[in-house]
């Protein structure tokens, strides 16, 4: 077992420091089993990133950890024994405990597994070598199959055959494009035996839900700079097939221009960016999020002054707004407006309903304060509301 040079994850690191989840490691050590921190938590943990969920991995069977568990008076919870997962309640904390698996068959979507004793096994059977690294609960890494050095290194690399792990599962070509905006060294480029297989396999993305896709995609737009990786997408074929029509031309300079004008990063504008077809649908976007997205779609690109779009709709909203049209327009835009937007969003119509009758009711009086509110925002906000009812 590589113990990659006897390395240690930072001291710091919340799992190391979690006494609930050292209780749980100490009940399965305890009883002479072997117990790790692995995933997520420990490659984040070696980036001194903040933390992700921990999972913890034994090579004891699931109903012997169910019966240490709850010989320690904790709560056991068989939430998936059949593929190996109990889940262990300690205090307000909830830890899955997995015990080792390999593959014994798969179908693209889901895989029939037995259990193992070898650690080598189950860390196969993960996606990328960045993510097949283990830390005992002293914080040393156990790197079965080289990942450290690729994690170090930011390449987002599959495991072994990249072809057979993309076949075990379809979602791992949008997962590798995912982790690829958010681990990889962008400089060096993507792995091109990744990109051979997933564009030799990208038929075997019709086979997965729009949920699942859609999760994906969101997490990938929500990256620093998910440009790289989504153009990559494009080369590959994959971004025409979960998003037939769309386009990534406008997204570097969106993500550049939202540093230029130190906006947050909005994954529903840069999805309005790319533009495609049934988007919403195609990624079973939330209601709110759909709606989002039309509008951004509606205003984005065209319509009414970026002021009036703050008023009606915020300022987040408008400065999306400028995001876009400023991309389409390849302009960079003065941050100065940007305060216009705000002062914008602030404003409040100094007209009320009741100023207007008795001289107007019904569907006068609607049209009335219809047409003042025009009146209102194409001065810029600035006329009074007795200048407003002086109007003809």
């Amino acid at each position: 077992m590589d113990r990659s040079n006897d390395i240690v994850i930072p001291a710091k690191t919340g799992f190391l420091n979690d006494p609930e989840a050292q209780r749980v490691c100490r009940v399965i050590t305890d009883a002479g089993y072997d117990v790790y921190f692995v995933g997520g938590c420990v490659r984040d943990a070696v980036l001194g990133k903040p933390d992700s969920d921990v999972d913890i991995s034994t090579n004891a069977l699931p109903e012997q950890v169910m019966s240490l568990a709850e010989a320690a008076g904790l709560k056991a919870v068989p939430t998936g024994i059949d593929h190996g997962t109990v889940t262990v309640i300690a205090g307000k904390d909830a830890f899955e405990v997995t015990t080792f698996r390999r593959d014994v068959a798969t179908d693209g979507r889901r895989a029939v597994v037995a259990f193992s004793d070898n650690i080598a096994d189950d860390a196969r059977r993960r996606d990328f070598t960045m993510n097949a690294l283990y830390s005992d609960p002293s914080g040393r890494i156990i790197d079965p199959l080289g990942g450290l050095t690729d994690l170090l290194a930011r390449k987002v690399r599959f495991i072994e055959d990249a072809n057979a792990r993309i076949q075990e599962d379809y979602l791992r070509i949008l997962r590798f494009f995912r982790f690829s905006a958010w681990y990889s060294n962008q400089l060096t480029g993507f792995d091109p035996d990744a990109l051979a297989a997933i564009a030799a396999n990208t038929g075997g993305l019709e086979t997965l839900s729009a949920e699942r896709v859609g999760q994906e995609m969101t997490k990938l737009l929500s990256a620093p700079n998910p440009a790289p990786a989504i153009a990559a997408m494009r080369q590959t074929g994959v971004l025409s097939a979960i998003l037939p029509g769309s386009d990534d031309q406008w997204l570097s300079i969106v993500v550049h221009l939202e540093q230029h004008l130190r906006l947050d990063a909005d994954w529903v504008a840069r999805l309005a960016a790319l533009g495609g077809q049934d988007a919403a649908a195609r990624l079973r976007l939330s209601k709110a999020n759909a709606r989002k997205l039309e509008l951004l779609r509606d205003i984005g690109f065209s319509g009414p002054p970026l002021p009036e779009i703050a008023y009606r709709h915020g300022a987040d909203i408008a400065g999306q707004a400028l995001l876009l049209r400023a991309a389409m327009a390849e302009d960079t835009p003065e941050i100065a407006l940007l305060e216009t937007i705000k002062r914008a969003s602030q404003a409040v119509f100094p007209i009320r309903a009741a100023d207007l009758m008795p001289t107007f009711e019904g569907p006068a009086l609607g049209a009335r304060l219809d047409l003042l509110e025009r009146e209102w925002i194409a001065s810029g906000f600035t006329l009074s509301g007795v200048q407003l009812l002086d109007l003809p």
